[in-house]
């Protein structure tokens, strides 16, 4: 028997610093799962216009730790290429992983937020990401 309500959903938002042109990237915890469940929805909110560059560029992801915190399981990911560029103070998608499974997680899985620097890099102004969790 189903009880007819809606999944419970709950969002989590993490601020990244400010980023030069070679720098090395960063991560930070979103939070630690409270409940197992998948990622519904992924953004990334810059504070300053990004304009995407070919290849010396940055990516936005959000990553699955696990509950040990070594696990690097990819369930989002937004890349600054040509073309994917973000407004100040509005919401770019961060795109789920076409895996399913990436999009899942367990009760005390530590989430987190990173940017990975492709090529030399490029600027990137301080941000935040949002999540979207969905319980099972």
């Amino acid at each position: 028997m189903t009880s007819g309500a809606a999944p419970l959903t709950e969002d989590y938002e993490i601020s990244l610093a400010a980023e030069g042109t070679a720098g090395t990237g960063q991560e930070a915890q979103i939070c630690v799962a409270p409940w197992a469940g998948t990622l519904a929805a992924a953004y990334y909110v810059p504070e300053a216009n990004v304009t995407g560059v070919a290849s010396n560029n940055k990516a936005i992801n959000v990553r699955n730790r696990g509950a040990a915190g070594s696990g690097n399981t990819i369930m989002a990911t937004l890349t600054f290429g040509v073309g994917t560029n973000g407004v100040a103070f509005d919401e770019s998608t961060v795109a789920l992983s076409g895996t399913a499974a990436n999009l899942n997680f367990n009760q005390g899985d530590v989430l987190t937020a990173s940017s990975t620097v492709n090529g030399t890099g490029m600027t990137l102004p301080e941000g935040k990401v949002r999540v979207t969790l969905s319980r099972s």
